[in-house]
């Protein structure tokens, strides 16, 4: 199943429109806006989108699922990831009142739709579909360092945190390489990315034995194409998600490595024991857990600057090349070319 059967979307952000609250939602609108017909938060109604994310003009924001029945929408996609990946109560009622009004419901929370009692049985009587994005399915591949014999080259975002532009990162870098000519694909590991991509797994929901044979798995698809932009996922020393992206690291066995960052983020979850390492210490951390498998250096750096202005960015920018000695560069703010130019001399294509 995919999303492309589904093109009139309601997206649910209930309490939590914003960039970093509503990531889902808000990749949605950036990359699949001709899908997108309305938000659903009765806190933002009636207010124009582009004072929380910055931009979707003419998407309207409504209180309920009734309201939005003129847009015609044939899904109701939660539109939030996170921690912990369960369903707020306050979505609920929205979730049984698109049930109730015939709409299929999209979900990639760890909350699985289909296992509660309440959602599974109105949507049984209703005839209407759940989808349980992050759901991987039986996933029993290891890993053996297979990547390293494929022809595709395997460039990896990686990130100093979560929610930090890993998988806009990734693509944008497809998206500018497809321009430059490159036969480029996208491999999305996270539930977002499928969503916008059609097909991935999301490696944080497979059984830790399996999620780097998972990930070699997705590149596996991927194997005849020139090059692969791979979506990371956590952070190597994050205390809660630093298992997928070691997974990641060793079930892709990457060529490159795209550190992505975002400035003035000092503690994972805002939680005052659990300090954001420099980036110089991520940078040299992923390169040494990868080498042993399959060297690869961090090749150019990601900024997500969304929220400041201009001069605010292009000091960071500045900041961190000085610190890094690599490219940096926000691919959404000033375009991805810089950290494209740098994969290629690195890979040689």
């Amino acid at each position: 199943m995919t999303l492309a059967r589904y093109n009139r979307l309601l997206l649910l952000t209930e309490g939590s429109l914003g960039v970093f609250t509503s990531k889902t939602a808000v990749s949605l609108i950036r990359y699949r806006r001709e899908a997108v017909v309305g938000v659903v938060d009765s806190t933002a109604a009636g207010r124009p989108i582009e004072s929380f994310i910055g931009f979707g003009h003419g998407i309207p924001i409504v209180p309920d699922v009734n309201a939005a029945a003129s847009l015609a929408p044939d899904a109701l996609l939660v539109g939030i990831a996170p921690s912990g990946g369960q369903l707020p109560e306050r979505m609920r009622r929205h979730v049984l009142d698109a049930i109730d009004a015939g709409l299929a419901i999209i979900s990639g929370l760890h909350f699985r739709l289909r296992e509660d009692a309440e959602l599974a049985e109105r949507a049984r009587r209703r005839g209407v579909e759940l989808w349980d994005v992050r759901d991987p399915g039986p996933t029993t591949h290891l890993a053996f360092g297979r990547a390293r014999s494929m022809r595709v080259k395997r460039v990896l975002t990686i990130g100093t945190d979560c929610a930090i532009g890993k998988m806009v990162t990734a693509l944008e870098l497809r998206a500018a390489a497809v321009r430059a000519g490159l036969d480029a694909a996208f491999v999305a590991t996270g539930q977002t990315g499928i969503m916008i991509e059609g097909w991935g797994t999301s490696i944080d929901a497979v059984v830790s034995d399996f999620a780097a044979g998972a990930a070699e798995s997705l590149v596996a698809r991927v194997a005849d194409r020139q090059i692969c932009f791979i979506e990371g996922q956590g952070s190597i020393e994050h205390p809660a998600y630093s298992a997928v992206a070691l997974a990641l690291l060793h079930g892709t066995c990457p060529d490159a490595m795209i550190m992505c960052h975002r400035p003035g983020r000092t503690h994972h979850n805002e939680k005052p024991d659990c300090p954001v390492a420099p980036i110089e210490e991520q940078i040299a951390l992923n390169e040494a857990l990868v080498a042993p498998l399959h060297p690869a250096r961090v090749v150019g750096v990601s900024l997500n600057t969304a929220g400041m202005n201009d001069r605010e960015a292009a000091e960071h920018a500045a900041e961190l090349a000085e610190r890094t000695r690599l490219v940096v560069c926000d691919p959404i703010r000033t375009g991805p070319a810089p950290l494209l130019a740098a994969v290629r001399e690195a890979l040689g294509i």
